[in-house]
């Protein structure tokens, strides 16, 4: 694991305030885990959605499990849902598997669709 600074998230925050924001999240959400019948944003597998000034898109994400058998093709498709949004320049989609995913970084949604609430 990564040293950590003192206080710092082990997530970077996402740029929520950003005008493109929503339509990010909401391309994020067309991408489904074709084992989990719930979209990769719900799932909890996108970590950071960071907006540059230039409306540059930056996605930090992981997969369910490192041996994932979509792993390879998984950030391109994130990708190719982003980058068709009005306004954005350029996306660019990194894996990380630092923090690992749990089931707790699921929303209620995917709880809920998945039947555990």
């Amino acid at each position: 694991m990564q040293d950590q600074i003192e206080g710092a998230p082990l997530i970077r925050p996402s740029s929520t305030d950003h005008p493109l924001y929503e339509s990010v999240v909401d391309a994020c959400r067309t991408v489904f885990d074709p084992e989990i019948p719930v979209n990769i944003y719900d799932l909890g597998l996108v970590y950071t959605i960071e907006i540059g000034q230039e409306n540059e898109v930056d996605i930090i994400m992981t997969l369910t499990a490192p041996g994932c058998p979509v792993a390879g093709e998984m950030p391109g498709w994130v990708a190719e849902a982003v980058e068709p949004i009005a306004g954005v320049k350029q996306v660019e989609v990194h894996m990380t598997f630092d923090p690992p995913w749990g089931m707790d970084m699921m929303s209620d949604e995917a709880r809920l669709e998945l039947g555990f609430m």
